[in-house]
């Protein structure tokens, strides 16, 4: 009798192994799942520093004026009139060194 009960506890024991490690969902499948959890809420919380920074560039262009002359002058090379612009180019290395 004591036989029957362990070997139907075994019986049971090896069944619930068996859905744990290969069963549909297992713990593996569980573990990639927790893994793409993990990465989808760095992805996520990249995606949403991004959109702040956006929002707050947004709301400087609607505002000022002085975000959008910046924005001129950095991305388009614009200059206001009466201003001078000087363009400093460098010399290469091998230039340098010949007199």
């Amino acid at each position: 009798m004591f036989r029957l009960l362990i070997l139907i506890l075994l019986l049971l024991l090896a069944g619930l192994q068996y859905r744990l490690w290969l069963g549909d969902p297992n713990l593996r499948q569980v573990w990639q799942l927790e893994q793409a959890i993990l990465e989808q809420r760095r992805e996520n919380q990249l995606l949403a520093e991004r959109n702040q920074r956006l929002e707050a560039e947004v709301a400087d262009l609607k505002e000022g004026v002085k975000a959008i002359e910046e924005r001129a002058r950095s991305e388009m090379g614009l200059i206001q009139e009466g201003e001078t612009f000087y363009r400093l180019i460098e010399q290469d290395a091998s230039q340098r060194s010949q007199p």
